[in-house]
This record gives C-alpha cells, sequence and structure tokens, in this order.
C-alpha cells in the first residue's frame, strides 16, 4: 500500500502501479481547501490513485482506528511512503511485515525533517540525493536501505532539484522494494555523526536580508521557490522574488539601480539583478516591467 499526498509524490506511485508488485491500496491526506474559491481538493495522489482504480483511505489521521481495521484488511506486505504528511503511530507501523519503507529527498543522515531539499540548496550543498529507509519513531532516523546522489546545479531552485529527485527516487523505490521481496537488502542503522536537521521553512524565513552576501541571496531565494516563495518589501508592501543573477555593480544593501532591461539591488557585496517579482496584487512579471509600472528611479530601495 503507497502512502503520499502531493504532485511529488506521484511519479513514485506511477512506478510502484508499473512495477512487479501488488498495489492493494492508496492512503492520502483528507481532501484540503485550495483556490480563490476555498473549495474541497483532492489531493495529486488521490487523484492519480482514482485514475489507476485502486482502493483509497483518506484517515483525518493514520491513529484512527477505522483506518487501521482496513489497513489489516488489505494485508499489506509493505507500505512504501513517499511526502505522505502525517506522523505514523506504532500501532500502524506494526502492521506490515516489512514495515513502511519512506523515500527522503536527502542523503541521510543529513537533513532529516520536512523540508530536506530546501535546506541544501540554502547551505550551498554540491551534491545531494535520496534514501530509503524503514520508518521508526524518531524522525527519519530509520535504517537504510538505498541511496542516489544528485548534483545540485548553481540555478536550481527547490522545485527544479525536487523534480528530479522525485523521477530518480521513485527508480530506488522500487529497487528498494524488489530487494526486500527478494530477501537481499539488509537495512543499515544510520551513523551517528552527520546528522543534520531540515525544519519546515516559514513564510518569515523567506524574507531576503539585503546586507548578506549576493551569494547568501542567491541561495536563499532558490531554496524558497517556489514554496513559500522569497519575499521583500518596497514601500511598505510585500513583494515576492524569484531567482536572482550575480551582477559586477556595487550598491548598498537593499538599493535599487535601474535599467532599460534590467533591475539591480545591492547586497552585503556585490549587486545581484531581479529576475521576477510578483508585486502585490499584481500577476508575476519581469522585473524590468515591475520597475517601469512602479515608476522606479535609481536610489528607491527594497526590505524598507
Amino acid at each position: 500500500m503507497f502512502a503520499g499526498t502531493p504532485e511529488v509524490a506521484v511519479p513514485a506511485l506511477d512506478a510502484i502501479a508499473e512495477s512487479r508488485h501488488e498495489l492493494v491500496g492508496v492512503v492520502t491526506r483528507p481532501d484540503a481547501p485550495a483556490g480563490r474559491g476555498r473549495k474541497l481538493v483532492a489531493s495529486p495522489v488521490a487523484q492519480r490513485a482514482e485514475e489507476l482504480g485502486v482502493p483509497l483511505l483518506k484517515p483525518e489521521h493514520p491513529r484512527d482506528p477505522e483506518f487501521q481495521e482496513s489497513l489489516k484488511q488489505l494485508r499489506p506486505d509493505c507500505c512504501p511512503v513517499v511526502a505522505y504528511g502525517a506522523l505514523l503511530p506504532q500501532s500502524a507501523l506494526d502492521i506490515p511485515p516489512h514495515g513502511w519503507v519512506n523515500l527522503h529527498f536527502s542523503c541521510l543522515p543529513a537533513w532529516r525533517g520536512a523540508a530536506p531539499v530546501q535546506h541544501s540548496i540554502w547551505a550551498g550543498d554540491e551534491v545531494t540525493g535520496a534514501t530509503t529507509f524503514r520508518i521508526v519513531k524518531a524522525m527519519d532516523a530509520g535504517p537504510t536501505f538505498g541511496v542516489m546522489t544528485e548534483r545540485i546545479r548553481d540555478t536550481d531552485t527547490a522545485g527544479d532539484l525536487l523534480t528530479r529527485l522525485a523521477e530518480g527516487g521513485a527508480g530506488l523505490l522500487v529497487t528498494t522494494l524488489d530487494g526486500i521481496e527478494d530477501g537481499v537488502l539488509v537495512p543499515r542503522e544510520q551513523p551517528e555523526e552527520g546528522v543534520s536537521m531540515a525544519p519546515k521553512i516559514l513564510v518569515e524565513d523567506a524574507r531576503i536580508d539585503w546586507t548578506e552576501p549576493a551569494q547568501a541571496v542567491d541561495r536563499r531565494v532558490r531554496a524558497c521557490t517556489p514554496f513559500p516563495g522569497a519575499w521583500s518589501t518596497f514601500e511598505g508592501e510585500r513583494i515576492k522574488i524569484g531567482p536572482v543573477t550575480p551582477a559586477a555593480s556595487n550598491l548598498e544593501p537593499g538599493e535599487i539601480a535601474v535599467g532599460k532591461n534590467h533591475v539591480l539591488v545591492g547586497t552585503g557585496t556585490s549587486a545581484v539583478r531581479l529576475g521576477e517579482v510578483k508585486a502585490f496584487g499584481k500577476k508575476l512579471m519581469s522585473a524590468a516591467d515591475w520597475a517601469r509600472g512602479a515608476r522606479l528611479e535609481d536610489g528607491a530601495r527594497l526590505g524598507e
């Protein structure tokens, strides 16, 4: 039985559905309000499960007795998991004989937690990856089965990198299930050294500090793209800012310089060139278009 919720989990669900293993069911988070109308919408995994025609469970919480009884009736040998989004109680972990096997988007024990891809970019890691491991009570601390690595490109946003890891990780998860079934994979305990944590990134964390070096600004913006979205303020209103690029110009932190087709902003070191900007109540647009619409002049500032 597969457990997952967001779009990033769909490649793994598809890979398992196409594998030699029998997919007896899918568990996902309940429908959630979305869009301007705040109508209840099924998760991407739920929508894909319905297309595949497999039994679908949406418990409020996996500790619910009704859910656990349904799980027992489905009698899964193993429960692969990708970004399910709820903590699994021991009573649920104990049901499948081979446990719950999670695909986590880092090379464990590095970046345990909810936002491993974002933190790896923010920290300036050159390489990250994905790991399969058996879920235990402690956060992402279970014994590991397999790992894949992926180079972090200089222009990668968290969305870019997560897309590649989701595709590559889907194959790793199926290979792990193959090895468990064949009895050739023995999980290894994670080393105690090298543990780092990757807590959820909050909106306030995504606020750009223009006094930081240009490299740090670049990493923060890419790590927070597309979610929760890097931002700053202009004339008291919040604006979202897409990935930036280095520029050979010296400006004061937050100081704006406007060209015909570009907008530069000063940092703690050299300036950066803005890419796309979304002002309050406006659509996403190029920084140059935003500057023309806002009638920006040199010397204006972000972050005040």
